[in-house]
């Protein structure tokens, strides 16, 4: 039961935190753990075409970033002796819930452990929620993980 769980990580303290719970089951079961950032292309995701001349500057610090948050997941997950590696993703105008979708189906992932703000009402509106959008897509079982009540979830 859940021996390949898929971890989205963005080094976030929600996104850390469902990495937590994603290590406690790994340790339950026997499991591991694979990590997965997203990386998006910075002129799709800002929507300027003049933003262009800058990607090529910003996407390697984007990438760089990016490995940095899986090297310390990586860490994290050793140092509770489980077994973990990664995946940078990245995506021209790709959805976190593509990107986890796909990354499931290519890795054979049992399980999503996604932590999430537990955003209601308009400020989910207004923001989107990228939880809700894996639920929806995923093709596996996903578990949420949310922050306690009154925690920041400043990284």
């Amino acid at each position: 039961m859940y021996q390949r769980i898929l971890v989205p990580v963005d080094g976030s303290a929600t996104s850390m935190r469902g990495l937590d719970e994603a290590i406690r089951l790994a340790k339950l079961t026997g499991g591991q753990i694979r990590l997965l950032n997203l990386v998006e292309d910075p002129t799709m995701s800002a929507g300027y075409a003049s933003f262009g001349a800058y990607a090529g500057e910003v996407l390697p610090m984007l990438r760089s970033a990016g490995e940095e948050i899986l090297a310390k997941g990586r860490a994290r997950a050793a140092e509770a002796g489980v077994a973990a590696d990664s995946q940078l993703f990245e995506g021209l105008g790709t959805r976190l819930a593509d990107a986890v979708e796909q990354e499931a189906q290519r890795w054979g992932a049992d399980l999503v452990v996604l932590g999430t703000h537990g955003r209601r009402g308009a400020s989910r509106f207004f923001l989107g929620s990228d939880a809700e959008q894996v639920l929806r897509s995923s093709p596996v079982p996903v578990l949420l993980v949310r922050m306690p009540q009154g925690a920041t979830a400043a990284a």
